[in-house]
């Protein structure tokens, strides 16, 4: 099942709890759900969505995890890292 562009989801209890932790706003996930720079099927059902994000003058990647075997589908959860060149392929 390839990752389609997400431009209505829904956001889990654990995703907005680690959205909270992290400070990461529903806006950011949508922009990188609606526009994704990548996207790889992670497990039958599960994609996983990234798109680049800056802090301040730092770049990150923004790592979103769908499940999209649900209607809407669900956002499990996001995270920023700055491994950058470790999870971006070329």
């Amino acid at each position: 099942m390839p990752c389609p562009a997400l431009r209505s989801f829904l956001l889990t209890e654990h995703a907005l709890f680690e959205m909270a932790r992290r400070r990461i706003s529903r806006e950011e996930v949508a922009a990188a759900l609606a526009n994704p720079e990548q996207t790889e099927q992670v497990r039958t059902g599960r994609c996983l969505y990234q798109a680049p994000a800056s802090v301040g003058t730092t770049l990150y990647l923004l790592r979103v995890f769908v499940d999209l075997d649900r209607d809407p589908p669900e956002v499990v959860t996001a995270y920023r890292t700055s491994k950058v060149g470790k999870y971006r392929r070329s």
